[in-house]
């Protein structure tokens, strides 16, 4: 069987929801809305945190790096999908396809770890509120972000170069609207079943480890809050950590079955619509769970448009 990636010439022709669709119209006009809500509301998250002086602390200091995750994973996948259907085309070169791995797999991982440490912001404001500002001050919240960009695209880096040195075979068509490494793979002309195991293990370490440490945190959290004397201060903090899990069990759920969950459980269908649901839906609902009901983004917003005065006080 003839190999074709002999050079970076060759492309690969992505077979995604929209071409898969028997409505691709109306699945194209869902994607534009909620991909123009996850970039107005995530770019309007990142201006609140970064002109409200109340808001520049340690909690939306990481919410800010979750919603410029969410916003680079929809600028990434959603124009360049909407644009191929639009011309009659789903083509991505052979390069282009390996850096659309790196970046998913770079912010993917990325925000994996985030959520972990959000989930120990939110144990260290509840078990320590005195000591709350000394245990994350700024250096240290500076350094859990880079260790979450470092981390992530070192294993991006390797996985993208290896999963991209395979020979693959004339045939091009990959069952999925993006490049990730299981559909890839399918089209490899060679013995991938120990490289998959691989990419099982990192999986089960990028995606497993941060949950569990996420829902020991919250277990933690969760006695304390019970114990809270205050019931303004108890319902204020079950509404911040429910926020959170919501996040976590959507982004996770979908991320979980496609990296952990064995190959034979898989199906094109079932892929392309959980790619849509963590790159599409979950920016959309990541800025509207954690500040519809806040209020203190709610008071930033009101002062940025000058109709309410500053943001009360964490």
């Amino acid at each position: 069987m003839k190999l074709w990636n002999t050079t970076l010439e060759s492309s690969f022709f992505l077979i995604g929801i929209l071409q898969d669709s028997k409505s691709p119209g109306l699945v194209c006009a869902t994607i534009t809305f909620l991909s123009l809500v996850a970039l107005t509301s995530n770019s309007l998250l990142l201006l609140l945190i970064a002109v409200d002086r109340r808001l520049h602390v340690p909690m939306y200091f990481l919410l800010s790096q979750l919603s410029l995750m969410d916003l680079l994973f929809t600028t990434i996948i959603s124009p360049k999908t909407l644009i191929d259907y639009l011309h009659g085309q789903s083509t991505i070169s052979f390069s282009g396809c390996g850096f659309q791995m790196f970046l998913l797999l770079t912010i993917g991982g990325a925000e994996d770890t985030l959520l972990a440490f959000m989930a120990y912001d939110r144990y260290v404001a509840i078990q320590y509120p005195l000591n709350y500002m000394v245990f994350m001050r700024p250096k240290v919240c500076w350094s859990m972000v880079a260790t979450c960009w470092l981390v992530a695209s070192l294993n991006s880096l390797v996985h993208t170069i290896y999963t991209m040195h395979f020979p693959f075979c004339r045939a091009r068509e990959i069952s999925h609207m993006l490049c990730e490494i299981p559909p890839v793979l399918k089209l490899a002309c060679a013995d991938t079943t120990k490289y998959q195991f691989i990419v099982y293990t990192m999986g089960v370490t990028f995606l497993l480890i941060p949950l569990f440490a996420i829902l020991t945190s919250y277990v933690l959290v969760l006695n304390a809050v019970f114990r809270m004397p205050s019931t303004q201060g108890r319902q204020k903090a079950l509404l911040t950590c429910s926020s959170h899990l919501t996040v976590v069990g959507l982004y996770y759920g979908a991320a979980v079955f496609m990296y952990v969950l064995p190959s034979a459980y898989h199906n094109p269908r079932q892929d392309n619509i959980l790619s849509v649901l963590y790159t599409v839906i979950t920016p959309t609902l990541n800025p509207l769970i954690y500040s519809l009901r806040n209020k203190d983004v709610s008071g930033a917003l009101k002062k940025v448009l000058g109709k309410g005065p500053s943001a009360p006080k964490l």
